[in-house]
């Protein structure tokens, strides 16, 4: 009986050896993602171009408490036909430090490689054009932030606006099904 638990425990002992040497991790670190940002506001603001008679309008959704809470606050566009518009989107977060409003806009922005805003339209008459030259990423992709909303003729709708977390997934061809969503809000828009 000795003779056989020799060799067995000789064998055990090379087995486990030979599986803690092979198992190191050759793997370098991998890059750190940047995680998921907390949303609870999303501002659109849109101010006039070229039309004195055209007002700065400014689109709120807050939804302090998050999912599963109260309904968000949505504060809609009425926007002028016929008129283009500067359009910024701000992001926030109004509930990690009560009291205090976090703009991580700036944040979207320097890390704009793994982030694109999404713009689309249901119903109104008005398109958003991702074309301003300072809003691209470091490999000059638009990250969304900025863009050009040029309204027709009177109608209703809504716009909805989607912040995609893209981290190694965003190229030329990323849309809004590419990476996780950060924010999809939507807006009534009235144009008249």
């Amino acid at each position: 009986m000795k003779r056989l638990l020799k060799p067995y425990l000789a064998f055990l002992l090379l087995g486990s050896l030979i599986l803690t040497t092979s198992c190191k991790d050759d793997d370098p670190d991998p890059e750190a993602e940047s995680e998921q940002e907390l949303i609870t506001t999303v501002e659109l603001r849109l101010e006039p171009v070229n039309d004195k008679s055209a007002q700065t309008v400014t689109a709120i959704w807050k939804d302090t408490d998050g999912v599963g809470g109260n309904a968000p606050v949505i504060q809609g566009l009425v926007l002028k036909a016929g008129t283009v518009y500067n359009a910024t989107v701000s992001f926030m977060d109004e509930a990690s430090t009560p009291g205090q409003t976090k703009n991580i806009t700036e944040e979207i922005i320097e890390e704009g490689h793994d982030h694109e805003v999404f713009y689309t339209v249901t119903g109104a008459n008005v398109t958003f054009a991702k074309d301003v030259a300072e809003d691209l990423d470091k490999n000059n992709r638009p990250i969304g932030i900025e863009t050009t909303a040029t309204t027709t003729t009177a109608s209703t709708g809504t716009v909805r606006v989607v912040l995609k977390h893209q981290p190694g997934l965003k190229n030329a061809n990323s849309n809004m099904n590419t990476g996780e969503t950060d924010v999809d809000v939507t807006f009534p828009t009235t144009i008249q």
